[in-house]
């Protein structure tokens, strides 16, 4: 991913009033992130519980997302369905975010199994390991499963649009 301002993160917000675009935080540490290793750009909103972001670089435009999920987890292994690595515990979460447009004015959602840490890219990459979880034994080289990771996350962002 192409490193992105945060000027270009807010006006790229797909699901939100531009108000609530301009007062969402959006992370300091931007010039910091390993941008040649992510695929697309997640954080968490200190500021509020269970309120995250992601920033998707699609068709050469950036794609903002606002998400929600409930906090502190099942207690279950789950398995995210953007990079496919398990975690125990809170490390996957079903992320929410209402659709773009007018469907989700009138309250229409979406939601998938999300990495709770939003850090798939670095997961496929074998760059972080799950805590306590683990990644199936697979052939696909890292490359290959970054693939993956763009595709399974172009496709929840397309229903979201849809």
């Amino acid at each position: 991913m192409e490193p992105v301002t945060e000027r270009e993160i807010r006006s790229s917000f797909v699901n939100c009033s531009k108000g609530d675009a301009k007062r969402l935080t959006v992370p300091r540490d931007l010039a910091d992130r390993p941008w040649e290793d992510l695929d697309f750009l997640g954080w968490t909103d200190p500021s509020y519980a269970g309120r995250c972001y992601i920033s998707v670089p699609r068709e050469g435009e950036l794609v903002s997302i606002a998400l929600r999920h409930e906090t502190g987890g099942t207690g279950k292994t789950q398995m995210c369905t953007i990079c496919l690595t398990t975690h125990t515990g809170g490390g996957v979460s079903l992320m929410t975010a209402a659709k773009a447009g007018e469907s989700g004015r009138r309250g229409n959602t979406v939601g998938t199994l999300i990495c709770t840490d939003l850090a798939c890219s670095l997961y496929a990459r074998n760059k972080k390991r799950p805590a306590l979880g683990s990644r199936y034994r697979e052939d696909l080289t890292p490359e290959e499963k970054a693939r993956r990771v763009r595709e399974n996350l172009f496709a929840f962002v397309d229903r979201l649009l849809r």
